[in-house]
């Protein structure tokens, strides 16, 4: 009787011990059965790190990557492969950025209960193709990047970088123009800002020093700080903050960045994600870099104007006047259709309002209205000095328009003056945004 005892025991141990693993295993499915199937060894869905199930279209539907026979597919329209590559991917997994890459676990269509669908599941972008292909033809084969996205929702509508290739022939990699090619300039690079960034030096000049909009500056072309000569665009005379933003003075904004102080630039650009890596949808960009010295020093009113050893993102300065033009509250930045980013305020209600009003200032007075018809811009230019002779052209801004709230950044490498060089390709892009959204 003992021993019938001890062995039903030993069976209830057993049969326990099943239930637990079961019941454990069954957890651990549900828990962690979708990074499972996304394990980049499962040749089922992968091949060389990239999603080979699943559908990439815009924001409209347009289908820019699928699958057929097990193979990864791409639009059977060329333009649109190459101004796209940077937001899709590559068969091999060379972007990390593109939707390949960076959301292959929704591509999968993984269920907890129906497991891996033949067809993958449908990523959709935030970004509208046709601007993609507007914003590349403009940039006409130089190298840079252009963005543009809602500030109302932190939808990315045009991501281009340049140069780029078509995914389905490839390139010629002996060529020196595809160097950086894999390189999403938009999200992964940090260019020295010049210019644009005195919408930076302007926003702890607000918030540092009184009476600002009693001040007037004065330019006599050039001014010496700690020995070091800063020479202006020109020689401007008697001006007020609004006409130094507008005439993008050095003298003014070197004099500006020096009375604001180095921890107050340090500080905002801490504050406004200048110097720290953002996440686009999960997807983090490069941090860009602000060292502006001591106070008093050269290399403090060189930062105050941009220069120095300035770098900026192209994303962070799209959050940034996105900010602005929301009233100093603005979206993290997403790549998803539907996608919502979270709100963040960047800047007070009062100096964003000013910065707006200068920066439509910028085009009435300087830029020339007539530049971008039919559009209610507020705008920034810049011309970065790189060190080796040439300039990044910066334009940067948005459309202060409730129906058609659209923030955008255009840098052109080695590209020369902003305005000139930046600008019509930020005109082109906002003119097909305001065309195609009467069309939807």
């Amino acid at each position: 009787m003992k021993k019938v005892k001890r062995r039903a025991n030993a069976a209830l141990l057993l049969a326990a011990a099943v239930l637990l693993g079961m019941g454990l295993y069954v957890w651990r499915f549900a828990a962690q059965g979708r990074s499972w199937v996304n394990f980049r060894a499962n040749q089922h869905i992968y091949s060389a790190g990239s999603s080979v199930s699943g559908t990439v279209t815009d924001r409209y539907g347009v289908v820019l990557a699928g699958t057929a026979e097990g193979e990864r597919t791409f639009s059977t329209d060329a333009a649109l492969r190459v101004a796209c590559l940077h937001a899709v991917g590559d068969r091999q997994g060379n972007i990390g950025t593109g939707a390949l890459s960076a959301f292959a676990d929704k591509l999968t269509g993984y269920d907890v209960l129906a497991g891996v669908t033949d067809s993958g599941g449908v990523v959709s972008l935030s970004i509208d193709s046709e601007l993609n292909r507007t914003a590349y033809a403009a940039l006409a084969g130089r190298k840079g990047a252009v963005l543009l996205g809602d500030y109302t929702t932190g939808e990315i509508l045009c991501m281009v970088s340049s140069p780029s290739y078509d995914p389905e022939t490839g390139f010629d990699g002996t060529d020196p123009w595809y160097e950086g090619v894999y390189l999403n300039r938009c999200l992964s690079a940090a260019y020295t800002p010049g210019s644009v960034f005195k919408l930076v030096t302007l926003a702890a000049a607000l918030d540092r020093l009184d009476g600002l909009d009693d001040r007037i500056f004065h330019c006599d072309g050039s001014v010496t700080v700690d020995g070091n000569e800063i020479v202006c665009s020109g020689v401007h005379g008697d001006q007020t903050v609004e006409q130094a933003l507008a005439n993008s003075c050095n003298v003014a904004f070197a004099e500006l960045g020096l009375e604001a102080g180095a921890s107050a630039l340090r500080s905002w650009g801490e504050r406004l994600g200048f110097t720290g890596s953002l996440t686009v949808s999960g997807i983090p960009t490069t941090a860009g870099r602000l060292e502006p010295g001591e106070d008093g020093s050269a290399a403090l009113a060189w930062s105050g104007i941009g220069q120095n050893t300035d770098l900026v993102c192209p994303l962070a300065m799209l959050r940034y006047v996105s900010a602005i033009a929301g009233g100093g509250t603005g979206r993290e930045c997403v790549l998803l259709a539907g996608e919502k980013g979270a709100a963040a305020r960047l800047l007070p209600a009062s100096a964003a309002d000013k910065l707006k009003a200068m920066m439509n200032y910028n085009v009435i007075y300087s830029y020339g209205a007539g530049s971008f018809p039919g559009l209610t811009l507020c705008a920034k230019s810049g011309t970065a000095e790189v060190g080796d002779g040439s300039s990044h052209a910066w334009f940067t801004g948005f459309l202060d328009d409730p129906g058609h709230p659209y923030a955008f950044v255009v840098v052109i490498e080695n590209g020369g003056g902003g305005l000139r060089n930046a600008g019509p390709v930020a005109n082109a892009v906002l003119q097909a945004a305001v065309e195609r959204s009467a069309m939807s």
